[in-house]
This record gives C-alpha cells, sequence and structure tokens, in this order.
C-alpha cells in the first residue's frame, strides 16, 4: 500500500530563528502587527508500507535519521493512505 507522510520539522524553543526574525521584522516594515514568525519545514514522503503501524514506523526513522536533528528540532508526522 502507498501512504504519505507529511512530517513538518521546527526549532525547540530558545533556538536561533534568523529567517523566521527577519521575515518579522519585514512584516513590521509593511505595516503588519506581528509579534513573532516561526518557521518549519514539511516534507511530504509518499513511501510504500503493509500497514500503517509500518508506515509511521518508517516515518519516524526517516525523521531521526535524516529530517531532524535532534539536539535543536522537534517534529511531527501525519500518516495517511493514498
Amino acid at each position: 500500500m502507498k501512504y504519505a507522510a507529511k512530517i513538518e520539522v521546527s526549532l525547540k524553543p530558545g533556538h536561533s530563528n534568523p529567517e523566521g526574525e527577519t521575515i518579522a521584522h519585514l512584516l513590521k516594515e509593511l505595516n503588519y502587527q506581528v509579534e513573532r514568525v516561526d518557521v518549519s519545514k514539511v516534507y511530504t514522503v509518499t513511501l510504500e508500507a503493509t500497514t500503517l503501524v509500518e508506515a509511521k514506523v518508517k516515518a519516524e526513522e526517516m525523521s531521526k535519521r535524516l529530517l531532524a536533528n535532534p539536539t535543536k528540532d522537534n517534529y511531527t508526522i501525519d500518516i495517511v493512505e493514498q
């Protein structure tokens, strides 16, 4: 079966977020009243697995091994059958 895994990776609180800070600054210059901008990456991975559980395990492995740095990143995983 095919599954689509949406993996969102974001910085843990307390880590520098220069991209978000730059965007917040630019939005303020455009007269938007923003307090803060957080930036995250979203990976959509289409994968083969025999069950939803196996798909979740594979997505978790991908996140830990490549997509997220456990020292500075949090991540969430959502999986749907295609």
